[in-house]
């Protein structure tokens, strides 16, 4: 059985002894350049002391956005380091997510790449500092970005960091078991909800990720992700590995780099798999190969067709794991054996020290195998504020003879529009607050650029148009939750319901609507 053996103290130690061990092997590579570990450690230690200067109520925190960018290890290990709350914010986050994240941690400074800037507009609350980090590779905007609100201070990466004193900052943070950093995640009930991941929680996860991908000091890996997940970061840097970033949206664009950088390792969205295995480009040879040193892709959304990663599988040679937990990768619990044949559904055994059951979604005791419930972890990496350490995931699956997790259905319904990863349960909510909407259901569309786009179905209240209002009135509520919605979350199409159909336990039949929702005819809106 594998062993996976964690610190259990502060998380920037992954860091620190990272620095120390190997302080000039690479860390982060891009266009721009390579950082080592030791000129890594040397930032977060600036940022440290930005973050310590800049946060000035007890219980105020720092807020981070995970693009692709090189500087975002240092601010996500510098923050933590400082001993405040970090929100992690994905760079495609809507305003609506923005400012539920910024109140989590009581944000009054964040730290945000040009082209997202103009997000901090929905912070509100006690932020009053945002500092902007350089363009990846000192290369210009095309075009000015949004500004932050009035009222908050703006200070461009090399004053608001540069400036800061080089000393090592020591971490405040004494128990393992305090929160570091939160992020949003889906819900099958309130659609989304705010996990707070603690020190111990990110530790013993980059350990669990490490074993089951075979993470070492000699390990290069390519990151073709839109957005930095923390456990795959923790996990680069517990290995003491390279990681190679790819901001570049062309499939072929991290294998290219995997070639070039000898990588051992590749992490990228189903999206980019899909078109991948897809672009005749891969399929006729005429993209480079990433060459005998590559030994694992992994998918980190899990959403991997079966079909889709066996065709990878045979034209790379190496084994494509799909992992699974919650949010994503925020927490990860499971990852498909490399020796595992792919199947539709399965997403493998549990990580080292990590259990896993399938409960009654009424009784809540545990079924037999085979036997179909909502799905359960418990484990080192698990955030949970029950007594005995199970995380209900909202999921429904079933297990297998060998304890492998088989997923039947996700009540959440996340669903990928482009690269990005859509939570009908956060539209929901934002369609919620509108006043005259007494209930909504959001779902998927087809959509030839996009794959998927989101449809909304609402109810109104009947003083707002019953249940055959004009379009104006549907036109000002899509109007006003776009306002409040990330660029991927923008509702596309809108139609007035009698009702919204329900399972038996309450929650939207989104399934059922799926099965009759159709795409507009030519020319329709």
């Amino acid at each position: 059985m594998a062993v996976a053996r964690y610190l259990d103290t502060s998380l920037d130690e992954l860091l620190r002894r990272a620095a120390l061990r190997a302080g000039e092997r690479p860390a982060v590579t891009t266009e721009a350049g390579t950082v080592t570990y030791a000129g890594l450690d040397r930032v977060a230690d600036r940022v440290a002391h930005r973050v310590a200067r800049a946060v000035r109520r007890p219980g105020g925190g720092a807020v981070v956005v995970c693009a692709p960018h090189p500087d975002v290890a240092a601010v996500y290990f510098g923050a933590v380091r400082s001993g405040r709350r970090l929100a992690l914010l994905d760079p495609s986050a809507g305003p609506a997510a923005v400012r539920e994240l910024c109140a989590a941690v009581n944000a009054e400074i964040a730290f945000v790449p040009e082209a997202q800037a103009g997000l901090l507009r929905a912070a509100g609350g006690r932020l009053h500092t945002v500092v902007v980090l350089e363009p990846a590779g000192g290369a210009a905007q095309d075009a000015p970005a949004p500004a932050p609100p009035a009222g908050v201070r703006v200070l461009p990466w090399a004053r608001a960091v540069g400036e800061m004193p080089g000393t090592p900052f020591a971490c405040p943070v004494t128990d393992a078991g305090a929160v570091a950093c939160v992020q949003l995640v889906p819900h099958a009930v309130s659609g989304a909800r705010v996990l707070g991941l603690t020190h111990r929680n990110l530790l013993a996860n980059a350990a669990q990720i490490g074993v089951a991908c075979a993470l070492d000091a000699d390990s290069v890996v390519v990151d073709h992700l839109p957005a930095r997940h923390p456990s795959l970061l923790g996990a680069a840097v517990h290995a003491g590995a390279e990681q190679v970033l790819v901001a570049d949206p062309d499939p072929c664009a991290g294998m290219v780099q995997c070639r070039r950088r000898r990588a051992t390792h590749y992490y990228g969205p189903s999206a980019r798999l899909t078109r991948l295995a897809d672009d005749e480009r891969f399929a006729g040879h005429r993209a480079p190969l990433p060459g005998g040193h590559l030994r694992a892709v992994l998918c980190a959304d899990g959403a991997l067709e079966a079909e889709t990663a066996r065709r990878l599988r045979q034209a790379l040679r190496v084994p494509v794991l799909q992992g699974y937990g919650v949010g994503g990768l925020s927490v990860l619990s499971h990852v498909q054996a490399p020796a595992a044949q792919p199947v539709l559904g399965a997403v493998g055994s549990s990580l080292p020290g990590t259990e896993c059951r399938v409960v009654h979604p009424v009784s809540r005791e545990p079924v037999r195998a085979w036997s179909g419930g909502e799905v359960e972890i418990r484990g080192p990496q698990v955030p949970s504020g029950h007594a005995d350490g199970w995380l209900a995931t909202g999921d429904v699956g079933y297990l297998d003879l060998d304890h492998r997790l088989h997923l039947v259905a996700r009540p959440a319904a996340v669903f990928l529009s482009g690269d990005a990863v859509v939570v009908p349960g956060m539209v929901e909510r934002v369609l919620r607050c509108d006043p005259r909407v007494a209930d909504c259901v959001v779902t998927e569309w087809p959509d030839a650029a996009h794959g998927a786009v989101v449809w909304a179905g609402v109810v109104l209240h009947r003083t707002t148009g019953g249940t055959v209002p004009d379009g104006t009135v549907l036109a000002g509520v899509a109007a006003r939750a776009n306002a409040l919605l990330g660029p991927a979350e923008q509702i596309r199409h809108l139609d007035a319901l009698d009702a919204v159909p329900r399972t038996s336990d309450g929650r939207p039949a989104r399934r059922r609507l799926k099965q009759h929702t159709r795409p507009p005819a030519a020319g329709a809106a």
